[in-house]
């Protein structure tokens, strides 16, 4: 097995915080209880009961639940197995469909639903990391090959 690299394991513990997030958000949806929600922060139950966060049917944190359960596998094998320009490419395109589904989800909150929820913040800003740890990771020099 190879030596872990420092960005990858960042990489994969925002994963792991966004799983956890995104987990606690589908139990307490699936199971109907309320979200814990920080004063002055009050929308998080009105956006995870909304209709309008929801994409046919399914609510929007499930879809971070499976976003996060990739990227920490992607992130794993950076960190544990290859390293290759390939992977690293298809782990900094893979943020980037997260950050952008996020901006997307934000809107849809501030817009159509008009209330803020923590959790959605929170997963913004771990895309967001994600993807700048990625393209710092993917710019990584190939070592050498002496020969």
């Amino acid at each position: 097995m190879k030596k872990a690299t420092c960005v990858p394991c960042f990489m994969l513990m925002f994963a792991l915080f966004g799983m956890a997030i995104a987990s606690y958000d589908c139990y307490m949806i699936y199971s109907g209880r309320l979200l814990w929600c920080p004063p002055p922060i009050d929308g998080c139950n009105t956006v995870a009961y909304s209709p309008d966060g929801r994409i046919r049917g399914v609510p929007i944190g499930y879809f971070g639940l499976v976003f996060y359960s990739i990227m920490c596998a992607l992130a794993a094998v950076l960190a544990f197995g290859s390293s290759s320009r390939g992977l690293r490419l298809l782990v900094l395109l893979y943020a980037a469909i997260g950050v952008c589904g996020s901006i997307g989800f934000i809107y849809l909150d501030l817009t159509l639903i008009r209330a803020f929820c923590i959790y959605c913040l929170i997963s913004a800003i771990l895309t967001v990391l994600l993807l700048l740890f990625a393209i710092a990771h993917f710019r990584k020099r190939e070592p050498e090959l002496l020969g």
